[in-house]
């Protein structure tokens, strides 16, 4: 079997999948705070599978050393080495690489049904599909066409510069330029993000999911304020980076915060923002815009590039 696993700063996920599929069976979702290591990790997880191992890959959130077989979370204080896992566990060769690679890799096996349409735009078949996603941290990737199939191109544009685009985003980026000095996208668009954004214009500390729910549930206007303006931001940061790279294939947006946000988006500033381009707005309203829904997307594109690693 494959070993597939989909790290983050909150949760690692990890599953198995027969070579040459991609629908992880054997799924455990483990708190990365109950867990000193990734290797404590890995070693409850086959405790409890008593899978063999041929092979695998880890998707990891953040940057894959220059060797391709290391790498530190950005979010989260833990380092991986590949060969160690190897050598302490006893499994085959490990691939590593970033999450939103893996999630961009499964947006092209994704069932279709998982892929909701927010912006019908004019596709071009094979022209580069971007893939964003905001959860505790914010993520992005490139799938670009290379002769017989797609190929990923990793990116850490969650951590360019945020520029206020109103008066509510200007009261956030000055807040959080006096806390943090310089201000990332990631240090808005994220969870961690939004529960700034409500700190910082409705005065109330709330995890993003006590926000979230009081604006889908509870018809709480606050909420749904801070949710509006963290929408925006997204919607103005995914179409920068859609023309960037000449997204005509699509944008789709993975996390997990989309999928909640759902039913908000629609009506929200994020399509607006996004198309909100100047001279070139009407390119951006080409570019389709999707919300892919599938909860493994991360472990199916571990599992594509496990195969191919």
């Amino acid at each position: 079997m494959l070993l597939v696993g989909d790290i983050g700063g909150t949760n690692a996920r990890l599953a198995l999948a027969e070579p040459g599929t991609t629908n992880p069976v054997e799924e455990r979702r483990y708190a990365t705070a109950d867990f000193r290591d990734f290797a404590s990790v890995l070693a409850a997880y086959l405790a409890e599978t008593k899978a063999t191992i041929t092979a695998g890959c880890l998707a990891v959130a953040g940057p894959i050393g220059d060797d391709g077989r290391s790498a530190q979370l950005t979010n989260l204080p833990w380092s991986i080495d590949a060969a160690a896992l190897e050598a302490h566990f006893g499994i085959g060769r490990l691939t590593l690489a970033n999450d939103f690679a893996a999630a961009a890799m499964g947006v092209t096996v994704a069932p279709a049904e998982s892929i909701v349409p927010l912006q019908d735009g004019e596709p071009l078949l094979r022209a580069p599909r971007l893939v964003i996603g905001a959860g505790t941290g914010l993520g992005m990737a490139v799938l670009a066409w290379q002769h017989d199939g797609w190929g990923v191109l990793p990116g850490e544009g969650g951590h360019v510069g945020f520029a206020p685009l109103d008066d509510d985003q200007e009261r956030v980026w000055r807040a959080l330029k006096t806390e943090h000095g310089r201000v990332t996208c990631e240090r808005v668009i994220s969870g961690p993000g939004l529960a700034a954004i409500h700190r910082i214009l409705a005065g109330i500390e709330l995890d993003p999911a006590a926000i979230t729910r009081r604006a889908l549930v509870d018809g709480d206007t606050a909420s749904r304020h801070s949710i509006d303006v963290f929408l925006g931001a997204y919607g103005a940061y995914a179409g920068d980076m859609a023309l960037a790279v000449m997204a005509r294939g699509g944008v789709y947006l993975a996390g997990g915060i989309a999928a909640r946000l759902l039913p908000l988006l629609p009506t929200s500033p994020f399509l607006d923002a996004f198309n909100a381009k100047a001279e070139h707005a009407e390119l951006a309203q080409r570019m389709p815009v999707a919300v892919a829904t599938d909860d493994v997307l991360g472990l199916r594109g571990a599992a594509c590039l496990a195969a191919t690693g």
